[in-house]
């Protein structure tokens, strides 16, 4: 929850035709707003008790998000980077989770999800 109510990160419908994404829980970069869209709304499914510490600008075209959440009961942090280019589009996205054992926990979740797609070569698949 986020000041009462439900939080949904509004950069998410504003993405640069050409923008990328990448994560602590990602095998290189994924590129094109479809992608990263997928890959977004797929990992909002799996954060409960969503809690956050702080939303807000940095320097002229950044935004960053800080909370904490569960993912399959784990206790999660998560730091989010968004870059904005000239038009104010999301240009660059930036996922951290912390500890070590979510981030594995997470890619393995997300391999599952995305086995045999296109996707899948970014997450854990084994």
């Amino acid at each position: 929850m986020y000041m009462g109510r439900p939080y949904y990160p509004l950069w998410l419908d504003n993405l640069a035709d050409d923008v990328t994404g990448e994560g602590a829980a990602m095998q290189g970069v994924a590129h094109g707003a479809d992608a990263v869209r997928t890959i977004v709304t797929e990992a909002r499914k799996h954060y409960e008790d969503q809690e956050f510490s702080f939303t807000g600008d940095f320097d002229d075209n950044g935004f960053i998000e800080e909370y904490t959440c569960r993912i399959l009961g784990e206790p999660t942090s998560v730091v989010v980077t968004v870059h904005r280019n000239a038009e104010g589009k999301t240009q660059r996205l930036v996922v951290n989770h912390r500890p070590r054992s979510s981030v594995l926990l997470f890619a393995r979740i997300m391999g599952e999800k995305f086995a045999g797609t296109p996707l899948a070569k970014f997450f854990v698949t084994d």
